[in-house]
Protein backbone atom coordinates (compact mmCIF):
# COMPACT_ATOMS: atom_id res chain seq x y z
CA UNK A 1 0.00 0.00 0.00
CA UNK A 2 2.60 2.36 0.55
CA UNK A 3 4.10 1.70 -2.59
CA UNK A 4 0.70 2.46 -4.41
CA UNK A 5 0.34 5.75 -2.38
CA UNK A 6 4.01 6.65 -3.16
CA UNK A 7 3.21 6.46 -6.54
CA UNK A 8 -0.47 7.84 -6.59
CA UNK A 9 1.41 11.02 -4.83
CA UNK A 10 4.23 10.98 -7.23
CA UNK A 11 1.93 11.02 -10.32
CA UNK A 12 -0.03 13.81 -8.98
CA UNK A 13 2.53 16.08 -8.05
CA UNK A 14 4.36 15.29 -11.16
CA UNK A 15 1.06 16.07 -13.06
CA UNK A 16 0.14 19.28 -11.76
CA UNK A 17 4.48 20.07 -12.25
CA UNK A 18 3.87 19.54 -15.85
CA UNK A 19 0.20 21.14 -16.37
CA UNK A 20 1.99 23.73 -14.31
CA UNK A 21 4.83 24.43 -16.50
CA UNK A 22 3.05 24.69 -19.84
CA UNK A 23 0.76 26.62 -18.05
CA UNK A 24 2.86 29.13 -17.27
CA UNK A 25 4.96 28.94 -20.03
CA UNK A 26 2.23 29.39 -22.75
CA UNK A 27 0.99 32.71 -20.61
CA UNK A 28 4.53 33.98 -20.30
CA UNK A 29 5.02 33.68 -24.07
CA UNK A 30 1.36 34.96 -24.86
CA UNK A 31 2.51 38.38 -22.59
CA UNK A 32 5.88 38.58 -23.44
CA UNK A 33 4.27 38.74 -27.23
CA UNK A 34 1.85 41.02 -26.63
CA UNK A 35 4.78 43.33 -24.84
CA UNK A 36 6.98 43.47 -28.14
CA UNK A 37 4.11 44.12 -30.00
CA UNK A 38 3.37 47.52 -27.79
CA UNK A 39 7.31 48.14 -28.42
CA UNK A 40 6.85 47.55 -32.05
CA UNK A 41 3.92 49.90 -31.89
CA UNK A 42 5.89 52.66 -30.23
CA UNK A 43 9.10 52.28 -32.12
CA UNK A 44 6.66 52.59 -35.34
CA UNK A 45 5.10 55.97 -34.16
CA UNK A 46 8.36 57.47 -33.45
CA UNK A 47 9.61 56.76 -37.14
CA UNK A 48 8.48 59.88 -38.39
CA UNK A 49 9.93 62.51 -35.89
CA UNK A 50 13.51 60.10 -36.47
CA UNK A 51 12.76 59.99 -40.69
CA UNK A 52 11.87 63.88 -40.45
CA UNK A 53 15.12 64.84 -38.32
CA UNK A 54 17.36 63.22 -40.83
CA UNK A 55 16.00 65.06 -43.71
CA UNK A 56 15.98 68.22 -41.68
CA UNK A 57 19.52 68.01 -41.08
CA UNK A 58 21.06 68.62 -44.73
CA UNK A 59 17.48 69.59 -46.21
CA UNK A 60 17.85 66.39 -48.43
CA UNK A 61 17.67 62.51 -47.99
CA UNK A 62 21.23 60.88 -46.55
CA UNK A 63 20.81 57.48 -47.32
CA UNK A 64 23.73 56.20 -44.95
CA UNK A 65 22.02 57.59 -42.26
CA UNK A 66 18.62 56.08 -43.40
CA UNK A 67 20.39 52.75 -43.96
CA UNK A 68 21.79 53.36 -40.20
CA UNK A 69 18.18 53.46 -39.28
CA UNK A 70 17.10 49.73 -40.42
CA UNK A 71 19.35 48.34 -37.45
CA UNK A 72 17.37 49.80 -35.14
CA UNK A 73 13.68 48.79 -36.80
CA UNK A 74 11.78 45.86 -35.23
CA UNK A 75 11.97 42.34 -37.34
CA UNK A 76 9.30 42.04 -39.50
CA UNK A 77 8.57 45.99 -40.13
CA UNK A 78 8.74 46.99 -43.55
CA UNK A 79 8.92 50.83 -44.49
CA UNK A 80 8.50 51.74 -48.03
CA UNK A 81 9.41 55.86 -47.89
CA UNK A 82 7.51 57.77 -51.09
CA UNK A 83 8.01 61.21 -51.89
CA UNK A 84 5.10 63.58 -52.61
CA UNK A 85 4.88 62.19 -56.11
CA UNK A 86 4.72 58.35 -55.38
CA UNK A 87 8.12 57.64 -55.96
CA UNK A 88 9.88 55.24 -53.79
CA UNK A 89 12.56 56.76 -51.79
CA UNK A 90 14.10 53.82 -50.31
CA UNK A 91 12.60 50.53 -48.33
CA UNK A 92 13.92 50.23 -44.93
CA UNK A 93 13.74 46.31 -43.14
CA UNK A 94 15.71 44.80 -40.27
CA UNK A 95 19.18 43.09 -41.28
CA UNK A 96 17.76 39.85 -39.06
CA UNK A 97 14.61 39.94 -41.48
CA UNK A 98 16.16 37.80 -44.04
CA UNK A 99 18.87 35.78 -41.91
CA UNK A 100 15.71 34.65 -40.15
CA UNK A 101 13.96 33.55 -43.02
CA UNK A 102 16.57 31.63 -44.25
CA UNK A 103 17.30 29.92 -41.29
CA UNK A 104 13.91 28.87 -40.68
CA UNK A 105 13.22 27.58 -44.21
CA UNK A 106 16.41 25.76 -43.90
CA UNK A 107 14.84 23.91 -40.57
CA UNK A 108 12.01 23.75 -42.50
CA UNK A 109 9.95 25.66 -40.27
CA UNK A 110 7.22 27.53 -41.45
CA UNK A 111 8.03 30.78 -39.24
CA UNK A 112 5.19 33.15 -41.65
CA UNK A 113 3.83 35.58 -40.33
CA UNK A 114 -0.24 35.32 -40.43
CA UNK A 115 -1.69 38.65 -40.12
CA UNK A 116 -0.33 41.67 -41.19
CA UNK A 117 -1.66 45.07 -40.11
CA UNK A 118 -0.52 47.96 -42.28
CA UNK A 119 -0.07 52.18 -41.30
CA UNK A 120 0.42 55.28 -43.64
CA UNK A 121 2.30 57.85 -41.90
CA UNK A 122 3.45 61.28 -43.44
CA UNK A 123 6.90 62.68 -42.51
CA UNK A 124 6.47 66.38 -41.64
CA UNK A 125 9.74 68.78 -42.90
CA UNK A 126 10.13 72.73 -40.93
CA UNK A 127 6.29 73.23 -42.58
CA UNK A 128 4.97 70.93 -44.64
CA UNK A 129 4.68 67.32 -45.44
CA UNK A 130 8.05 65.64 -47.36
CA UNK A 131 7.00 62.57 -47.61
CA UNK A 132 4.82 59.30 -46.82
CA UNK A 133 6.19 56.07 -44.70
CA UNK A 134 3.41 52.94 -45.55
CA UNK A 135 4.28 50.31 -42.71
CA UNK A 136 3.83 46.65 -42.77
CA UNK A 137 3.97 45.08 -39.89
CA UNK A 138 2.75 41.96 -38.04
CA UNK A 139 -0.43 42.12 -35.73
CA UNK A 140 1.21 39.90 -33.22
CA UNK A 141 4.96 40.22 -32.80
CA UNK A 142 7.55 37.46 -33.14
CA UNK A 143 10.29 36.89 -30.74
CA UNK A 144 13.21 36.92 -32.80
CA UNK A 145 15.26 39.23 -31.42
CA UNK A 146 17.95 37.29 -29.99
CA UNK A 147 18.05 39.00 -26.75
CA UNK A 148 14.40 38.20 -26.86
CA UNK A 149 14.78 34.57 -26.91
CA UNK A 150 17.69 34.26 -24.63
CA UNK A 151 15.13 35.72 -21.86
CA UNK A 152 12.43 33.32 -23.03
CA UNK A 153 15.15 30.64 -23.22
CA UNK A 154 16.19 31.89 -19.12
CA UNK A 155 12.16 32.05 -18.17
CA UNK A 156 11.43 28.33 -19.50
CA UNK A 157 15.20 27.04 -18.59
CA UNK A 158 14.06 28.34 -14.89
CA UNK A 159 10.69 26.59 -14.72
CA UNK A 160 12.09 24.08 -15.79
CA UNK A 161 14.43 23.62 -12.17
CA UNK A 162 11.99 24.97 -10.71
CA UNK A 163 9.62 22.12 -11.41
CA UNK A 164 12.73 19.62 -11.19
CA UNK A 165 13.15 20.91 -7.59
CA UNK A 166 9.40 20.92 -7.01
CA UNK A 167 9.63 17.50 -7.64
CA UNK A 168 12.26 15.93 -5.80
CA UNK A 169 11.52 17.95 -3.07
CA UNK A 170 7.53 16.26 -3.64
CA UNK A 171 9.03 12.67 -3.89
CA UNK A 172 10.59 13.02 -0.49
CA UNK A 173 7.70 14.43 1.23
CA UNK A 174 5.63 11.58 -0.69
CA UNK A 175 7.82 9.78 0.65
CA UNK A 176 7.87 10.76 4.29
CA UNK A 177 4.20 10.97 4.31
CA UNK A 178 3.02 7.40 2.72
CA UNK A 179 5.31 6.25 5.31
CA UNK A 180 3.81 8.27 8.04
CA UNK A 181 0.25 7.18 6.93
CA UNK A 182 1.03 3.57 6.15
CA UNK A 183 2.88 2.64 9.45
CA UNK A 184 -0.01 3.07 11.47
CA UNK A 185 -2.35 0.58 9.42
CA UNK A 186 0.96 -1.74 9.38
CA UNK A 187 0.44 -1.70 13.13
CA UNK A 188 -3.37 -2.26 12.81
CA UNK A 189 -3.04 -5.01 10.88
CA UNK A 190 -0.25 -6.93 12.61
CA UNK A 191 -2.40 -6.38 15.47
CA UNK A 192 -5.34 -7.75 13.80
CA UNK A 193 -3.60 -10.64 12.94
CA UNK A 194 -2.13 -11.43 16.50
CA UNK A 195 -5.83 -10.83 18.07
CA UNK A 196 -7.17 -13.41 15.34
CA UNK A 197 -4.78 -15.87 16.60
CA UNK A 198 -6.11 -15.35 20.45
CA UNK A 199 -3.92 -12.28 21.50
CA UNK A 200 -6.57 -10.50 23.26
CA UNK A 201 -4.08 -8.15 25.52
CA UNK A 202 -2.76 -7.00 21.57
CA UNK A 203 -3.47 -2.91 21.83
CA UNK A 204 -2.28 -0.16 19.28
CA UNK A 205 -0.17 2.88 20.46
CA UNK A 206 -2.43 6.36 19.63
CA UNK A 207 -0.15 8.90 18.54
CA UNK A 208 -2.59 11.29 16.70
CA UNK A 209 -5.78 12.79 16.78
CA UNK A 210 -6.49 12.84 13.84
CA UNK A 211 -8.15 9.74 11.46
CA UNK A 212 -6.02 7.21 12.09
CA UNK A 213 -5.98 7.86 16.05
CA UNK A 214 -9.34 8.07 15.99
CA UNK A 215 -9.25 4.73 14.28
CA UNK A 216 -6.56 2.91 16.52
CA UNK A 217 -8.57 4.41 19.59
CA UNK A 218 -11.53 2.67 18.02
CA UNK A 219 -9.26 -0.83 17.37
CA UNK A 220 -8.20 -0.46 21.06
CA UNK A 221 -11.93 -0.51 22.44
CA UNK A 222 -12.98 -3.61 20.05
CA UNK A 223 -10.00 -5.31 21.30
CA UNK A 224 -11.33 -4.47 24.93
CA UNK A 225 -14.45 -6.07 24.05
CA UNK A 226 -13.48 -9.00 22.47
CA UNK A 227 -11.36 -9.42 25.39
CA UNK A 228 -14.53 -9.21 27.93
CA UNK A 229 -16.32 -11.13 25.29
CA UNK A 230 -13.51 -13.96 25.26
CA UNK A 231 -13.58 -13.58 29.25
CA UNK A 232 -17.44 -14.33 29.50
CA UNK A 233 -17.16 -17.14 27.11
CA UNK A 234 -14.76 -18.91 29.10
CA UNK A 235 -17.03 -17.97 32.23
CA UNK A 236 -19.99 -19.17 30.69
CA UNK A 237 -18.38 -22.74 30.07
CA UNK A 238 -17.22 -22.74 33.35
CA UNK A 239 -20.98 -21.68 35.03
CA UNK A 240 -22.86 -24.22 32.67
CA UNK A 241 -20.64 -26.98 34.07
CA UNK A 242 -20.83 -25.40 37.72
CA UNK A 243 -24.96 -25.26 36.92
CA UNK A 244 -25.16 -28.86 35.87
CA UNK A 245 -22.73 -30.39 37.62
CA UNK A 246 -24.19 -29.61 40.98
CA UNK A 247 -27.51 -30.99 40.31
CA UNK A 248 -26.60 -33.84 38.54
CA UNK A 249 -24.33 -34.56 41.77
CA UNK A 250 -27.53 -34.39 44.14
CA UNK A 251 -29.35 -36.91 41.98
CA UNK A 252 -26.21 -39.36 41.22
CA UNK A 253 -25.85 -39.13 45.32
CA UNK A 254 -29.58 -39.89 46.07
CA UNK A 255 -29.47 -42.78 43.32
CA UNK A 256 -26.35 -44.37 45.30
CA UNK A 257 -27.85 -44.16 48.68
CA UNK A 258 -30.84 -46.05 46.76
CA UNK A 259 -28.99 -48.84 45.24
CA UNK A 260 -27.08 -48.72 48.55
CA UNK A 261 -30.05 -49.34 50.52
CA UNK A 262 -28.99 -46.00 52.63
CA UNK A 263 -31.93 -43.51 51.69
CA UNK A 264 -35.21 -45.00 50.86
CA UNK A 265 -36.96 -44.22 47.66
CA UNK A 266 -39.32 -42.30 49.20
CA UNK A 267 -42.09 -39.64 48.34
CA UNK A 268 -40.24 -36.75 49.99
CA UNK A 269 -36.58 -38.22 48.22
CA UNK A 270 -38.34 -38.77 44.82
CA UNK A 271 -39.17 -35.00 44.98
CA UNK A 272 -35.84 -33.48 45.96
CA UNK A 273 -34.52 -35.04 42.94
CA UNK A 274 -37.64 -33.98 40.60
CA UNK A 275 -36.64 -30.62 41.85
CA UNK A 276 -33.14 -31.14 40.77
CA UNK A 277 -34.04 -32.46 37.22
CA UNK A 278 -36.67 -29.45 37.23
CA UNK A 279 -33.66 -27.01 37.77
CA UNK A 280 -31.65 -28.54 35.05
CA UNK A 281 -34.71 -28.18 33.05
CA UNK A 282 -35.49 -24.60 33.55
CA UNK A 283 -31.92 -23.85 33.06
CA UNK A 284 -32.14 -25.70 29.61
CA UNK A 285 -35.23 -23.72 28.57
CA UNK A 286 -33.78 -20.11 30.09
CA UNK A 287 -30.61 -20.84 28.05
CA UNK A 288 -32.85 -22.03 25.32
CA UNK A 289 -34.71 -18.81 25.07
CA UNK A 290 -32.11 -16.48 25.49
CA UNK A 291 -30.05 -17.87 22.68
CA UNK A 292 -33.07 -17.79 20.67
CA UNK A 293 -33.97 -14.03 21.28
CA UNK A 294 -30.33 -12.66 20.94
CA UNK A 295 -30.34 -14.74 17.18
CA UNK A 296 -33.47 -12.68 16.74
CA UNK A 297 -35.62 -16.09 16.34
CA UNK A 298 -38.11 -14.54 19.01
CA UNK A 299 -41.10 -13.60 17.61
CA UNK A 300 -43.48 -12.07 19.92
CA UNK A 301 -47.39 -11.97 19.57
CA UNK A 302 -48.55 -8.59 20.29
CA UNK A 303 -51.79 -8.30 21.26
CA UNK A 304 -53.57 -5.21 23.53
CA UNK A 305 -51.84 -5.60 27.15
CA UNK A 306 -53.16 -3.23 30.11
CA UNK A 307 -49.89 -3.64 31.66
CA UNK A 308 -51.33 -2.66 35.09
CA UNK A 309 -53.27 -5.12 35.72
CA UNK A 310 -50.47 -7.42 34.21
CA UNK A 311 -47.92 -6.04 36.92
CA UNK A 312 -49.98 -6.56 39.64
CA UNK A 313 -50.95 -9.98 38.83
CA UNK A 314 -46.75 -10.81 39.06
CA UNK A 315 -46.81 -8.76 42.33
CA UNK A 316 -50.34 -11.07 43.22
CA UNK A 317 -48.29 -14.55 42.32
CA UNK A 318 -45.15 -13.00 44.22
CA UNK A 319 -47.26 -12.46 48.00
CA UNK A 320 -46.75 -15.57 49.36
CA UNK A 321 -42.76 -14.76 49.03
CA UNK A 322 -43.14 -11.20 50.50
CA UNK A 323 -45.10 -12.66 53.47
CA UNK A 324 -42.56 -15.19 54.40
CA UNK A 325 -39.65 -12.36 54.38
CA UNK A 326 -42.12 -9.61 56.22
CA UNK A 327 -41.44 -7.49 53.06
CA UNK A 328 -43.33 -4.59 52.89
CA UNK A 329 -44.45 -3.95 48.96
CA UNK A 330 -45.99 -1.01 47.54
CA UNK A 331 -47.82 -1.03 43.96
CA UNK A 332 -48.26 2.39 42.86
CA UNK A 333 -50.14 3.71 40.01
CA UNK A 334 -52.34 7.17 38.83
CA UNK A 335 -54.83 4.93 36.49
CA UNK A 336 -55.55 1.80 36.14
CA UNK A 337 -55.39 1.10 32.84
CA UNK A 338 -52.59 1.74 30.82
CA UNK A 339 -52.77 0.09 27.63
CA UNK A 340 -49.81 -1.33 25.08
CA UNK A 341 -49.24 -3.88 22.66
CA UNK A 342 -46.86 -6.51 23.49
CA UNK A 343 -46.38 -10.10 23.88
CA UNK A 344 -48.25 -11.00 27.18
CA UNK A 345 -46.40 -14.42 28.17
CA UNK A 346 -42.66 -12.38 28.08
CA UNK A 347 -43.62 -9.01 29.70
CA UNK A 348 -45.27 -11.49 32.51
CA UNK A 349 -41.63 -13.48 32.63
CA UNK A 350 -39.79 -10.03 32.56
CA UNK A 351 -42.04 -8.15 35.19
CA UNK A 352 -41.51 -11.84 37.21
CA UNK A 353 -37.80 -11.90 36.66
CA UNK A 354 -37.16 -8.37 37.86
CA UNK A 355 -39.38 -8.30 41.34
CA UNK A 356 -38.49 -11.86 42.29
CA UNK A 357 -34.68 -10.44 42.18
CA UNK A 358 -35.61 -7.32 44.02
CA UNK A 359 -37.02 -10.01 46.63
CA UNK A 360 -34.31 -12.49 46.56
CA UNK A 361 -31.95 -9.48 47.76
CA UNK A 362 -34.29 -7.61 49.78
CA UNK A 363 -33.55 -8.66 53.04
CA UNK A 364 -36.20 -9.19 55.88
CA UNK A 365 -38.33 -6.44 56.91
CA UNK A 366 -37.28 -4.45 54.09
CA UNK A 367 -39.07 -2.32 51.21
CA UNK A 368 -40.07 -3.28 47.35
CA UNK A 369 -41.79 -0.11 45.74
CA UNK A 370 -42.93 -0.68 42.22
CA UNK A 371 -44.97 2.35 40.23
CA UNK A 372 -46.40 2.46 36.44
CA UNK A 373 -46.76 5.64 34.99
CA UNK A 374 -47.97 6.86 31.80
CA UNK A 375 -45.42 8.99 29.83
CA UNK A 376 -47.72 9.39 27.05
CA UNK A 377 -45.57 7.99 24.09
CA UNK A 378 -44.54 5.41 26.26
CA UNK A 379 -45.11 4.00 29.53
CA UNK A 380 -42.44 3.74 32.56
CA UNK A 381 -42.24 0.89 35.20
CA UNK A 382 -39.86 1.77 38.14
CA UNK A 383 -39.05 -1.40 40.21
CA UNK A 384 -37.01 -0.04 43.69
CA UNK A 385 -35.62 -2.47 46.58
CA UNK A 386 -33.86 -1.85 49.93
CA UNK A 387 -32.24 -4.51 49.19
CA UNK A 388 -28.10 -5.32 49.29
CA UNK A 389 -27.38 -2.71 46.14
CA UNK A 390 -24.73 -3.86 43.38
CA UNK A 391 -21.44 -2.53 43.31
CA UNK A 392 -21.01 0.21 40.37
CA UNK A 393 -18.31 -2.15 39.12
CA UNK A 394 -20.64 -4.36 38.12
CA UNK A 395 -23.42 -2.27 37.27
CA UNK A 396 -22.13 -2.55 33.12
CA UNK A 397 -22.03 -6.56 32.98
CA UNK A 398 -25.35 -7.22 35.03
CA UNK A 399 -27.23 -7.85 32.24
CA UNK A 400 -24.94 -10.61 30.50
CA UNK A 401 -25.57 -13.88 30.85
CA UNK A 402 -24.17 -15.96 34.07
CA UNK A 403 -23.09 -12.22 35.49
CA UNK A 404 -23.75 -12.64 38.96
CA UNK A 405 -22.34 -10.35 41.85
CA UNK A 406 -22.47 -12.88 44.20
CA UNK A 407 -19.12 -13.96 43.66
CA UNK A 408 -19.95 -17.17 46.23
CA UNK A 409 -22.04 -18.58 43.52
CA UNK A 410 -24.17 -19.71 45.93
CA UNK A 411 -27.65 -20.77 45.07
CA UNK A 412 -29.53 -18.96 47.15
CA UNK A 413 -28.85 -15.90 46.33
CA UNK A 414 -26.97 -16.20 42.62
CA UNK A 415 -29.41 -17.63 40.98
CA UNK A 416 -28.34 -19.10 37.45
CA UNK A 417 -27.40 -15.45 35.81
CA UNK A 418 -29.50 -15.85 32.98
CA UNK A 419 -32.64 -13.70 34.29
CA UNK A 420 -31.39 -10.28 33.89
CA UNK A 421 -29.82 -11.04 30.13
CA UNK A 422 -32.98 -12.60 29.62
CA UNK A 423 -35.14 -9.40 30.43
CA UNK A 424 -33.10 -7.00 28.50
CA UNK A 425 -33.43 -9.25 25.79
CA UNK A 426 -37.63 -9.48 26.07
CA UNK A 427 -37.44 -5.40 26.57
CA UNK A 428 -35.30 -5.00 23.08
CA UNK A 429 -37.77 -7.17 21.49
CA UNK A 430 -40.82 -5.38 22.47
CA UNK A 431 -38.88 -1.75 21.42
CA UNK A 432 -38.26 -0.41 24.91
CA UNK A 433 -35.17 0.61 26.99
CA UNK A 434 -34.21 -0.66 30.89
CA UNK A 435 -31.81 0.92 33.31
CA UNK A 436 -30.21 0.37 36.37
CA UNK A 437 -28.92 2.48 39.59
CA UNK A 438 -27.88 0.74 42.57
CA UNK A 439 -26.22 1.87 45.54
CA UNK A 440 -24.56 -1.18 47.82
CA UNK A 441 -26.14 -1.57 51.31
CA UNK A 442 -29.23 0.91 49.68
CA UNK A 443 -30.68 -1.44 47.03
CA UNK A 444 -31.62 -1.19 43.27
CA UNK A 445 -33.75 0.92 40.82
CA UNK A 446 -34.39 -0.94 37.69
CA UNK A 447 -36.59 1.05 35.05
CA UNK A 448 -38.37 -0.40 31.72
CA UNK A 449 -39.60 2.18 29.40
CA UNK A 450 -42.29 0.82 27.06
CA UNK A 451 -43.33 1.81 23.56
CA UNK A 452 -47.34 2.24 23.94
CA UNK A 453 -47.24 2.13 20.01
CA UNK A 454 -47.95 -1.52 18.52
CA UNK A 455 -45.19 -3.52 18.26
CA UNK A 456 -43.99 -5.25 15.34
CA UNK A 457 -42.94 -8.81 15.43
Amino acid sequence: MRKKLFLTTLSIILFTLILSIVSVNFVFKQQFANYITQSNETIINQLPSRISAIYLRNDSWDIVALEQLNNDLPVDVYITLTDLQGNVIMNLENPMNAMHGGMMNMMGLDYSVKEWKTKELPIVGADQTIATAQIRYPEVARILNPQDEKFSAAIFHSLIFAGVLALMIGMLMSYWMSRRLVAPLQSLTEAANRIGSGQFDERVPVNSKDEIGRLANAFNAMADRLKHQEYLRKQFSIDIAHELRTPLTSIRSFIEAFEDGVLPPSPDNLAIINSEISRMVGLASDLKDLNTAEIGEIRISPQPINIVSLVGNVIRSLYALFQDKDLKVDFIHKVQDIAISGDERLLTRLFYNLIHNAYKYTETGGEIRIEVDDLLDEVQIRIKDTGIGIPESDLANIFERFYRTDRSRARETGGSGIGLALVKQIVLLHHGTISVESTVGKGSLFTVRLPKTKTKD
